[in-house]
């Protein structure tokens, strides 16, 4: 048979199966076949997987990159930066590009990113935002991407018009919406203004759901205690600040009879009302993330200021049981994907977590100030095969299923998130258990442009040996091989999961 290329001898896993000692056949990007002794023609690369894992490529639906302000501290943002394409102040600025996070992404076997373009308070158009974002990511990319949109601004003009422009022009079929950070926040009226455009539109909806207003004034009062540590970020925001707003738009999204998905989930209260309305068959999507998984409140108290590291929002929690929440709600399908929220500053730079300390009570700072958001594109995909399939604590096929699949159904990736005859070739191929050797995790390791990372000192008990993608190697045994052009920008189709029920509350219809 005419291939490309020819994985051999590996344990292939899907969603729903695990099929040993099978043949990938690859022809122009794309899976061909899958059984066992493909006959291959002369010329054809092969790699013997060795017996090992095969999983899809991982699709991480939350990632930011190329983003050039910080609203998680009050700085008020009224336009969005017209870039052109061009990074503004590189030596200031303390993220991850396109170039540096597509490139940490393939190293951790994450194969598509989904990233976020940010309209801005007094943006009277999502049309430029998106346009000079696509600028910014043009060759830029060592991976596949897609767009989110994040609304801020929802005018009639924007809900009426440019949504459908957004959806049919550009492929974008999600957008996000924020109850907190004030450069940001969209009121009740405003949530329903987007989800009664996004339900005629097939549009997925996005939701970072906290309560705005409490978590405004325990700071007041937190502050006028002095409890300014970075620890405290968490105090202000306790798991009933995250657990009334997930209700509070999950009754929105019921009103409205429109799927959306709570992201970043952190803590069991807000899980039990995401399975509460599933079990009623309301199209509720969860996410939680790795650092709610694996993390503990107590890593923002290390020394005076080094728990700034961890300051993300929600917050990392402080009881086992929440953690072990979130582990729960990944087995039993309360969550529906596990993304990264890629989200990093420095922590050496003054426009970094330095930020923090710039508004006196040295040596703690004041949480207020920290730019919320850790690195994770990278840790992602190994801290879920190593601390979940090979701990036991879930089954490869769900690893597969949050990871690569279920992002690709609910983003509308028709092409990614599996393994089988018709999907593009984007693959990971682990190392066979027994030649690998355990290792714990230093910065140093890892590819992306930050200085830190929070997952320091975690052992890992496998790493991705090949990130495939379009039946391409991009990375191999350590090293990044792939060329930062060959990521290629993915028009999304509406999401693959269950949508609007036509089931209302009232007389009232749309």
């Amino acid at each position: 048979m005419d291939f490309d290329l020819v994985i051999r001898n590996g344990t292939v896993v899907t969603a729903s199966d695990i099929w040993e000692s099978c043949d990938i056949g690859i022809k122009d990007g794309t899976i061909v076949v899958i059984g066992p002794r493909l006959p291959a023609a002369p010329g054809a690369q092969e790699i013997d997987a060795e017996g090992a894992f095969i999983t899809p490529g991982g699709v991480d639906a939350h990632v930011h990159l190329s983003q050039f302000f910080e609203a998680t501290v009050g700085v008020d943002i009224d336009h969005s930066i017209i870039t052109n394409g061009v990074v503004p102040d590189p030596e200031n600025f303390v993220g991850d590009t396109f170039i540096t996070g597509t490139r940490s992404a393939v190293a951790g076997g994450t194969t598509t990113v989904i990233t976020f373009a940010s309209q801005m308070k007094k943006d009277e158009s999502i049309i430029t935002v998106i346009e000079d974002y696509h600028k910014l990511a043009k060759d830029q990319s060592y991976c596949d991407y897609a767009f989110h949109v994040i609304i801020t601004n929802p005018t009639p003009q924007i809900v009426e018009n440019e949504f459908p422009r957004m959806v049919d022009e550009y492929g974008i079929t999600s957008v996000k919406l924020y109850m907190t950070y004030k450069p940001l926040r969209l009121v009740d009226y405003q949530i329903l203004d987007v989800m009664y455009s996004a339900r005629k539109l097939g549009i997925t909806t996005m939701v970072h759901a906290e309560n705005a207003d409490v978590i405004d004034w325990m700071t007041h009062h937190l502050e006028q205690k002095l409890m300014t540590h970075p620890y405290h970020h968490g105090t202000s925001r306790p798991p009933i600040v995250e657990a009334e707003a997930t209700n509070r738009v999950i009754c929105l999204a019921e009103l409205m009879d429109t799927p959306i998905l709570l992201v970043h989930i952190s803590g069991g209260p807000a899980a039990t009302h995401i399975r509460n309305a599933q079990t009623r068959l309301l199209p509720i999507y969860g996410e939680t993330c790795p650092q709610y998984m694996f993390l503990l409140a107590d890593s923002m108290r290390k020394g005076d200021f080094e728990g700034a590291k961890c300051v993300c929002s929600p917050p990392i929690r402080e009881d086992k049981s929440d953690q072990d929440a979130m582990w729960a709600g990944i087995k039993n399908g309360t969550f529906t994907i596990v993304s990264s929220d890629h989200s990093p500053t420095k922590f050496n730079h003054p426009n970094g977590k330095q930020r923090g300390l710039k508004d006196g009570n040295l040596p703690y700072g004041k949480f207020r100030l920290i730019p919320n958001g850790l690195p994770g594109v990278e840790t992602r995909v190994p801290l879920l095969f190593s601390g979940g399939v090979l701990s036991g604590r879930i089954s490869p096929q769900k690893f597969v299923e949050v990871t690569s699949t279920n992002p690709a159904k609910l983003y509308g990736l028709k092409k990614k998130g599996s393994i089988a005859p018709g999907f593009d070739a984007d693959l990971v191929i682990w190392y066979p258990q027994t030649k690998f050797q355990s290792f714990k995790l230093t910065n140093e390791m890892l590819h992306h442009a930050v200085d830190y990372t929070p997952f320091e000192g975690i052992e890992f008990k496998n790493w991705p040996r090949y990130t495939i993608i379009r039946g391409k190697v991009v990375f191999s045994h350590g090293e990044v091989v792939g060329e930062m052009e060959y990521g290629q920008y993915i028009r999304r189709q509406k999401s693959l999961l269950p949508g609007p029920r036509d089931v209302w509350l009232s007389e009232w219809r749309p």
